[in-house]
């Protein structure tokens, strides 16, 4: 048996690869993200950095940045995992293995914006920045 033979390292690089912002997971457009948002309860968790968000966000959107992203500070926003919930970030990396993580902790409809926020300011979708209120 070699070393990726071992059970501990075929769990950890199955771990890892959660991770890896690559590949496919559910998504929305910039237009279907503001008409949801027009028509129904979405959560929005926004994991770029705190500087990034404080420059401009979407109006409501929660954040905790990706390397602060584990079942402890996600259970400490109290977010309902029965609403749906939109991952975002720059420009739809990041925010792939937070919506794998979500799922993971029983999140029932997770869905990341595609093209991320670079998407939603070339819609010309409105944004706040700041401190939230």
């Amino acid at each position: 048996m070699n070393y990726y033979d071992e059970p501990s390292t075929i769990m950890s690089l199955k771990s890892f690869a959660q991770w890896i912002p690559f590949g496919q997971v559910l998504e929305l457009s910039a237009e279907e993200l503001w008409q949801l948002m027009e028509q129904s309860e979405v959560q929005i968790l926004d994991v770029r950095t705190r500087q990034e968000w404080l420059r401009s966000r979407i109006q409501g959107a929660i954040n905790l940045p990706i390397t602060q992203f584990n079942e402890e500070n996600v259970n400490a926003l109290n977010l309902n995992k029965n609403i749906k919930t939109i991952t975002i970030c720059l420009s739809a990396h990041r925010s792939i293995p937070a919506v794998r993580q979500l799922n993971k902790m029983g999140f029932t409809d997770c869905q990341q914006l595609a093209g991320g926020m670079l998407a939603w300011w070339k819609q010309g979708l409105w944004t706040t920045s700041g401190e939230a209120r």
